[in-house]
């Protein structure tokens, strides 16, 4: 199957690209567009996350759930919504924690691209959903591509930050190989459990010493 997605993610997926969920993954999605269901993100940007993030370049990886369902949000990054679109409120408290940690400023948009570009693969485990239907697509297949992309980062790079931010993401780090790679665990930073353990994590400033420690270029937080 010929899937548009960055070159090098496209080498190191190719086996998952040929199995037969991954095809029953396209399937779904194009009898839903048969049925006239609108489905977010477009579909040029599902795979944005690992367009904008290349896997030689991965160094961070944050995980999320569900993409945004409203219109105008979601473009195939966790946490991230386009241009011109109001942070919402998980957002605007990881930007709280960015500037109680760094002092930077929060900017007055929600577009991360700039962090998956300093190699912040920001991924959701579910990339796919129907519009105004959150969890829609919770069970055609996706998370078992998501799940092979963390263990292939797991197999095959070294002293990756895993941001596990809320139960549903720490219930992956199963995945990951803890001898070799970096696990940092907090609260979701919704509201409704941010004040439990999300504020005051400090992640963006740990993330930046584990890397530096690793000999690898920090990330630049900045928006």
């Amino acid at each position: 199957m010929d899937v548009k997605i960055e070159s090098s993610w496209k080498e190191v997926l190719k086996d998952e690209f040929q199995k037969s969920y991954f095809e029953q993954i396209v399937m779904f999605l194009k009898h839903e567009k048969a049925l006239g269901k609108t489905i977010y993100p477009k579909g040029d940007e599902i795979f944005n996350a690992f367009d904008k993030t290349p896997f030689d370049k991965v160094k961070v990886v944050i995980l999320g759930q569900d993409p945004y369902h409203n219109e105008g949000q979601a473009h195939g990054l966790c946490f991230s919504v386009q241009d011109g679109v109001k942070p919402p409120p998980s957002l605007v408290n990881i930007y709280k924690e960015m500037k109680a940690d760094l002092g930077l400023e929060p900017p007055a948009g929600g577009n991360l691209t700039k962090w998956a570009e300093h190699g912040v693969l920001m991924l959701n485990a579910i990339l796919t959903v129907r519009a105004h239907e959150p969890a829609s697509h919770s069970k055609i297949g996706w998370e078992t591509f998501t799940d092979a992309v963390i263990r292939k980062i797991s197999d095959q790079k070294r002293d990756v930050v895993f941001l596990l931010w809320g139960r549903f993401a720490q219930d992956k780090q199963i995945l990951v190989d803890a001898t070799k790679h970096h696990i940092l665990k907090a609260a979701h930073p919704s509201p409704f459990s941010a004040d439990k353990g999300f504020f005051g994590c400090k992640h963006f400033s740990k993330t930046n010493e584990l890397l530096a420690k690793a000999g690898i270029e920090p990330v630049d937080w900045r928006l």
